[in-house]
């Protein structure tokens, strides 16, 4: 179990930030060979990603919403996702592949979606959890004096 950061934190960060969702919606569960290696294969891109510094991924948040799986990542420039995502001596551009492939293959049994969204402030506030989501991907930083209320955090 990880560690719990008792009292009050938010993040800081200076610089451009991306922030890109990603989903996936299964609509046939019976239908494994369709979803199955979907899902396997984001967790290898986020590996690969979290392994290359260079690369402009900060970080990520895995998340199961109503319709499935989604992943939160944080990034430092559109720019840099689209690279990664062009790459193709990197794991997306194969996944992408394949994915296509299924799904010509077996239509509708699996969905994904993506949003990309370029921040130009953010706010955030984490009580008595472990180090996560923005803050796992920027700079974990207590919240105190000036920093009590999320209007102030979000002004800077």
């Amino acid at each position: 179990m990880a560690r719990i950061a008792r009292g009050r934190w938010t993040h800081t960060h200076e610089g451009d930030l991306t922030v890109f969702l990603i989903g996936m919606r299964i609509n046939r569960p019976w239908r494994l060979d369709a979803w199955l290696p979907v899902f396997l294969a984001m967790p290898r891109m986020l590996r690969e990603l979290a392994a290359d510094p260079a690369s402009g991924f900060l970080g990520h948040r895995l998340a199961m919403g109503p319709d499935g799986p989604l992943v939160v990542q944080y990034w430092r420039r559109p720019e840099d996702l689209y690279r990664y995502a062009t790459d193709t001596g990197a794991g997306h551009r194969p996944a992408w592949t394949a994915f296509n492939r299924r799904a010509r293959r077996i239509p509708g049994a699996v969905g994904i979606w993506h949003e990309t969204y370029e921040v130009a402030r953010a706010e955030s506030v984490y009580v008595d959890l472990p180090t996560q989501g923005l803050a796992a991907a920027t700079t974990p930083r207590p919240v105190t004096g000036r920093l009590d209320r999320a209007a102030a955090r979000l002004a800077g």
